[in-house]
């Protein structure tokens, strides 16, 4: 099995896109990236915890190849707004590669590289060494599937399920 922790915006889309995604053993939201003991939601929405809102996904990779996992990271949010993801804003938003060793770090490098060709503008995803990963209350976890019809989940989230569907069709689990 292979682990990532990564931040596209709010953890609640990402979350629900490697849910559907066949390989995926688990998707936590959480947080990482800062400099406070134990933070919750509302200190992080504060923007002065410095951790981001991050999914920490496992998956196994002869199932769903790593390339895969970080393509939907990529396409699923925007990688070159800088601390912003629609009408959520703040560093807590960032998009952010958190990497655990040098050989992960520079994967996480290629993949930016190799996503830029998407993009007009430059991404500003940054790499990160990976610290304390905590994971979010209760509340956020599975957030999507148990609110389906939660204005959030309508509004921001379905538009990149449905990119997700039409890019990654023969990756995700039949829902």
């Amino acid at each position: 099995m292979k682990e990532f922790t990564v931040a596209a915006g709010c953890f609640w889309c990402l979350d629900a896109v490697y849910q559907r995604t066949r390989g995926v053993e688990s998707s936590v939201c959480g947080y990482t990236g800062g400099n406070t003991f134990e933070p919750t939601y509302e200190s992080v929405c504060t923007g002065e915890t410095g951790h981001a809102e991050a999914i920490r996904v496992r998956f196994d990779e002869t199932v769903v190849p790593e390339d895969v996992i970080m393509d939907m990271f990529f396409t699923t949010h925007d990688p070159t707004s800088l601390n912003r993801q629609g009408y959520d804003v703040g560093t807590q938003y960032r998009s952010a590669l958190f990497y655990s060793n040098e050989e992960e770090k520079e994967f996480f490098h290629a993949q930016i590289e190799r996503a830029q060709a998407m993009f007009d503008k430059p991404i500003v995803t940054t790499l990160e060494p990976l610290g304390t990963f905590y994971p979010a209350e209760d509340i956020h976890q599975d957030f999507e599937q148990r609110n389906p019809y939660n204005g959030y989940c309508q509004v921001i989230i379905d538009p990149k399920l449905r990119k997700a569907r039409e890019y990654y069709k023969m990756w995700l689990r039949d829902t």
